[in-house]
């Protein structure tokens, strides 16, 4: 899993509360565990004017020309801007893993659902909690500013815009470690990787019969 520290991105909206994972990475497109693959139909159902389906070609299929991911502006985009409840609906792990694949490493909202927020460390992207008035006034700052960025540092847990404003927030210290080091479910394991060696190479000693055959 990669590392986040100090990231500085351009700002993309998604002006909405009580985004599902549904909308996020529909359910047709759930066949696949490779974790990847999934940007292109990230938020499918208003990304594009006609439905997806798996193996479809999504460079011709008609896009909405309404939808923030699609205009200008915003191509490049790190770090999504949305509103309270983000990540409801069902637990899928699919939904973070089509926003790290489109390219975003943080997330702002006054609120996410539980288990996606979860999700989300687990898998390499930083959720920020922040007051909905903060939310507000960087919405009213993104419309306003073409090429609006802001800096997430984990390591001071702190928001920052450009011109020095800058907003505290909160993180459980397992999950910053985790993230600050790279470290997923697996790496955190590999982690006591010697001691699991040990106790194995032990229990062979003590009860060889659980080993035979």
């Amino acid at each position: 899993m990669q590392a986040l520290t100090v990231h500085t991105g351009l700002v993309a909206p998604m002006d909405r509360a009580n985004v599902d994972t549904d909308m996020i990475i529909p359910k047709q497109f759930l066949k696949s565990i490779k974790r990847s693959g999934f940007g292109p139909n990230l938020f499918d159902e208003v990304r594009y004017q006609d439905e997806g389906q798996p193996g479809k070609d999504n460079s011709k299929r008609p896009l909405n020309p309404d939808f923030p991911l699609n205009q200008e502006r915003y191509q490049g985009a790190s770090i999504l801007l949305t509103r309270e409840n983000f990540g409801c609906g069902s637990s899928r792990e699919h939904a973070p893993w089509a926003l790290e694949d489109f390219g975003f490493r943080v997330l702002i909202a006054p609120s996410f659902a539980d288990i996606f927020y979860n999700n989300c460390f687990k898998n390499g992207i930083l959720p920020v909690v922040l007051p909905a008035e903060v939310v507000s006034e960087l919405f009213e700052n993104l419309y306003s500013q073409p090429g609006f960025e802001l800096t997430a540092d984990l390591e001071k847990q702190e928001m920052r815009t450009v011109d020095g404003r800058s907003w505290s927030f909160d993180v459980d210290s397992f999950r910053r470690h985790c993230l600050l080091n790279g470290l997923d479910d697996i790496g955190t394991t590999l982690q006591s990787a010697d001691k699991i060696r040990a106790y194995e190479e032990k229990r062979q000693v003590e009860a060889p019969w659980l080993f035979a055959g």
